[in-house]
């Protein structure tokens, strides 16, 4: 049976076997079941579920939870599909000592384009139209549609579009 670890940076670790992740020496919460899950989140503030949840690899992230209840069920539905790993364990920059054969759900999650986007408009000059779609492939109208739904409406940011030299740049106000 699979066992789970959790530590204080929200960090799930999937181990083969409870006594693997015994022997592994972590600081961390162990679990089995999802009854177990649910025992040691009794303990937790609300938003701890939303942060683990959040950090999980392909979840669509929330801000809320109807109940506890709903978000150790999707939880522990959306950490079923992991798995150990062998020799060769993915580890973060913050574990790369451990010896322990893991997988973290964090891992994942890596700075995507989003994040490229929003960097680049957040430099002085900002960022053309087309150095975006240069830097993340996109073409014209995704990269219009990302401004004006991701980071406007799902993220409340404030983008300020204008054209320079006839060619359109986007930028964040700050």
């Amino acid at each position: 049976m699979k066992a789970f670890s959790i530590d204080s940076e929200n960090d799930i670790t999937v181990f083969a076997s409870l006594k693997e992740a015994e022997a592994s020496g972590r600081q961390a919460d162990l679990f089995c079941t999802q009854k177990e899950l649910g025992a040691l989140a009794q303990k937790w503030p609300g938003g701890r579920l939303i942060e683990i949840w959040n950090s999980l690899p392909g979840v669509k992230p929330v801000q809320k939870f109807t109940s506890r209840d709903l978000g150790l069920r999707r939880i522990w539905a959306a950490i079923q599909h992991l798995k150990p790993v062998g020799d060769t364990p993915l580890r973060s920059a913050r574990s790369r000592g451990a010896k322990s054969h893991v997988h973290r759900a964090n891992e994942a999650r890596r700075p995507g384009k989003a994040a490229l986007v929003i960097a680049m408009l957040q430099s002085s000059k900002g960022a053309t139209l087309a150095q975006i779609m240069q830097a993340t492939g996109w073409q014209a109208h995704t990269v219009r549609g990302f401004v004006s739904g991701h980071l406007k409406k799902k993220l409340g940011l404030t983008v300020r579009s204008f054209k320079r030299d006839g060619d359109r740049v986007y930028s964040l106000k700050g």
